[in-house]
């Protein structure tokens, strides 16, 4: 009598599996598509370097290289006021009265602040 329940509950599992099977679409089916569908899933967001990682990247290296740019014109700036320092003494007094609030001894200095500092 167990043989003929464990058959039985054998053929309702197998045709409980047929009709699962049977509502899958054709292409789904293949065990190629299914990989390469699998392949892609991991490819686009399981992966280390998924898509979103990809795009995070990307935008942080368009910022880099805006601050790059924006360093390298601030070094020609600084790399010309400093040769303008090292070799004219009209600059280097212009900035040490500047910079510094350095007077002659026959001169007064006055700051004038604006009220909105």
């Amino acid at each position: 009598m167990k043989k003929k329940s464990n058959v039985y509950l054998y053929i309702c599992r197998v045709q409980l599996i047929n009709t699962i099977f049977k509502k899958i679409p054709k292409p789904f089916k293949n065990k190629y598509i299914i990989t390469i569908i699998l392949f892609v899933i991991w490819i686009l967001f399981l992966d280390d370097y998924n898509l979103v990682n990809q795009y995070k990247i990307k935008k942080k290296i368009e910022t880099l290289k805006l601050q790059k740019s924006f360093y390298e014109s601030e070094i020609k700036k600084d790399s010309t006021e400093l040769y303008n320092l090292k070799n004219n003494p009209e600059a280097q007094e212009k900035f040490a009265r500047e910079k510094f609030l350095m007077k002659k001894d026959n001169e007064d200095i006055f700051i004038i602040k604006d009220k909105n500092e």
